[in-house]
């Protein structure tokens, strides 16, 4: 996940960045509104093309906090 690039944040009205990886890598982002609930759910799969993915959740401002975790499976 890119955090210092000019993509990370706001942007829209939707919150997003670029995630970074091996071509071919498929990544699941997801998304929990809460770092003690265990009860995270995707919000997004995708194989990187090109080593790159841009993340955006148009959803973010219907949460009053929203942390997100990438996995690959």
């Amino acid at each position: 996940m890119q955090t210092s690039d000019a993509s990370f944040g706001v942007r829209t009205n939707q919150f997003g960045f670029n995630l970074d990886g091996a071509s071919g890598m498929t990544v699941v982002v997801e998304a929990s509104a809460s770092l003690t609930s265990p009860n995270c759910f995707p919000v997004a799969t995708n194989t990187l093309t090109g080593g790159s993915f841009y993340f955006s959740d148009p959803q973010w401002t219907n949460y009053p906090m929203r942390f997100y975790r990438i996995r690959s499976p």
